[in-house]
């Protein structure tokens, strides 16, 4: 398992890195520390002095956050460009064949764009990886599941595999939630083809559909994270529906993020 860490030092990113050692390290794998510099001068003779300090501060700033994993079982390996932060670390991912991104971003009771960040928007744009955002508050320990949001279409079929081993390496259960918008209280077939291709593929995997009914597939995800702090949830970059409500009202996230729940965004 490879993980991409996008690091700029702050706090968020700091705890970022610790929530995906936690996470990872009872496997083998590797960590790979990327920092972008994001440098713009007027003079290119100015910018080669400036960006070469960059350069020498960011290895030695790395050096010293490693030195607090230095008895880890996971191997790590540290990268610096120079560039756009989502297009450089959208491009690393994709050039070491990553597993997965991780990025730290601030909490808050209800994410707004400016608190998740535009960096953290356009990587999810750009990547061809999954990417793992972690609020500030959260801690790897107090995870207990995985919640995968399932629409039951057709693009995500391919995700269920990337998510249940993921579950299994680190060894967090694994359950599904479905929002039902319709008026009609029937349930979904998409259920029970869900729990036959589980059962199909994956014999022996416990099987927990958790089912609400709501207006909006944002109210019913809200009903579930109120209860289930505890989680990272799992989400398909594809869900159009969903994301034309996270992204496009008054530019405000309109989940409530609970402060401490990470948000895995397949693409």
């Amino acid at each position: 398992m490879k993980i991409i860490l996008a690091i700029d030092f702050s706090e968020n990113s700091l705890n970022a890195l610790d929530f995906a050692v936690a996470l990872a390290e009872k496997k083998e794998g590797e960590v790979v520390l990327v920092h972008v510099i994001e440098a713009v001068f007027d003079f290119a003779s100015q910018a080669a002095v400036a960006i070469e300090s960059m350069h020498r501060d960011a290895e030695k700033l790395m050096q010293e956050v490693l030195e607090k994993y230095k008895d880890s079982a996971l191997s790590f390996k540290t990268v610096i460009k120079e560039g756009t932060a989502s297009i450089s670390v959208a491009r690393l991912a994709k050039e070491l064949d990553a597993t997965l991104i991780v990025m730290g971003t601030q909490g808050a009771s209800g994410i707004k764009l400016a608190l998740i960040g535009s960096t953290t928007i356009n990587l999810i744009k750009e990547s061809a990886v999954p990417v793992l955002v972690v609020p500030a508050e959260s801690v790897a320990k107090d995870i207990r599941k995985i919640a995968l949001a399932l629409e039951f279409a057709s693009h995500e079929e391919k995700f269920i595999d990337w998510v249940i081993d993921m579950s299994k390496r680190w060894e967090r259960r694994l359950e599904f939630i479905h929002v039902q918008t319709a008026n009609a209280f029937e349930e979904d077939p998409g259920i029970k083809k869900l729990e036959n291709l589980i059962v199909s593929q994956y014999p022996g995997l416990p099987v927990k559909i958790h089912t609400f009914y709501a207006k909006t597939p944002i109210e019913g995800l809200d009903q579930f994270l109120e209860e289930n702090e505890n989680t990272i949830l799992v989400m398909c970059h594809e869900h159009k529906n969903l994301w034309e409500q996270i992204l496009n009202r008054s530019r405000t996230i309109e989940m409530v993020f609970h402060s401490k729940v990470p948000l895995l965004v397949m693409v």
